[in-house]
């Protein structure tokens, strides 16, 4: 699929008209820091540590979670097509003094040039955001190493979710912009898995992400109604010639 194919052009001029506050954990980006060390955490547990391992990001943004990671010790490049986005993911890497390598580029240009790289890819909150989710899990297939480890997340689409993550969070709770989501791109866990089966990849975990006033973010295999995390293995050659 060419580049052009899997981009929504207002998707990249509504987040790159946040792109400044990427990093105010009290602005629109509220959630993803409220839930990121949940993410990392999870990350961390599926692939056993990520220190020393090389990771890629899919649609970074302004760099929360490769900057986490980078804390870990991993290698770390993200990408993502919003480039006001990754000025400033730069910048804010440069202050932190941490090396991460930042690229203004489609996933499935990138993993043209660069099959087999990584030992862990991830693709947080993105998929839900692009014409053909099932391309970029295609890229992300390719771009992870035989064994490697690849972790998507992404809202469902149901009732509940239209509730929860549009209502609630755009129009209640004001958390994020409204519009920032559009219900009929929600992927359904049976659909993502479906996406993910095609490329080979075996799941190894899936849990929910919950919120609830009392309590705040938490994780919860047991619901995956709204927002929803899941780590995969790709086979190994030896796998792949049996």
């Amino acid at each position: 699929m060419a580049q052009s194919d899997n981009v929504d052009l207002k998707e990249i001029e509504k987040f790159s008209a946040l792109a400044s506050r990427w990093w105010d954990p009290e602005g629109e980006f509220k959630p993803l820091h409220l839930i990121n060390p949940l993410r990392v955490d999870f990350i961390q547990q599926q692939c056993d540590g990520v220190f020393g391992k090389r990771v890629l990001d899919i649609g970074c943004g302004g760099g929360l979670v490769t900057e986490a990671l980078a804390r870990e010790g991993a290698q770390v490049t993200g990408i993502d097509l919003a480039e006001q986005s990754l000025q400033v993911a730069r910048l804010h890497a440069l202050e932190s003094q941490l090396s991460i390598d930042y690229h203004c580029v489609a996933a499935e240009t990138f993993a043209e040039q660069h099959a087999d790289s990584f030992d862990l890819v991830t693709c947080l909150e993105m998929l839900e955001h692009v014409p053909h989710p099932e391309s970029i899990v295609q890229a992300a297939a390719k771009l992870v190493k035989p064994g490697g480890t690849l972790v998507f997340s992404t809202l469902n689409r149901n009732v509940k979710s239209w509730l929860l993550g549009i209502v609630a969070a755009e129009y209640v709770l004001r958390w994020v912009p409204k519009g920032t989501h559009e219900h009929a791109k929600f992927i359904q866990p049976a659909e993502l898995l479906r996406m993910t089966d095609a490329v080979g990849a075996k799941p190894l975990a899936m849990t929910g992400m919950h919120y609830l006033p009392w309590r705040g973010f938490y994780l919860d295999p047991s619901n995956v109604d709204v927002n929803y995390i899941v780590a995969l293995r790709m086979p190994t050659s030896e796998t792949t010639d049996a």
